[in-house]
């Protein structure tokens, strides 16, 4: 079964990095991490564009439209079998 993480974010630059370390890192083998900016403006996009990894996909939103619509996008492009969401 494929795992598929869901981090919603919005200026997170503090914590982006060190989430997406801890849940490439957990015991979970088959998985993938969509990470959803929500038009941040703090840095984290410069941060995320650092993201080169296959495991990670990344998708920005142009304006900032809120959790629900980060949300929504994130879910569209899951692939895996169970998906859950992350907090960044």
């Amino acid at each position: 079964m494929k795992l598929s993480v869901v981090i919603p974010c919005y200026n997170e630059k503090e914590t982006i990095a060190i989430i997406i370390q801890r849940v490439k890192g957990s015991p979970v083998e088959l998985k993938e991490i969509i990470i959803v900016d929500d038009a941040s403006t703090d840095g984290t996009r410069d941060i995320l564009d650092q993201a080169d990894d296959p495991l990670v996909k990344v998708i920005y939103h142009l304006r900032n439209q809120g959790k629900g619509a980060a949300l929504r996008t994130g879910f569209s492009a899951a692939t895996g079998d169970i998906c859950i969401v992350q907090e960044a």
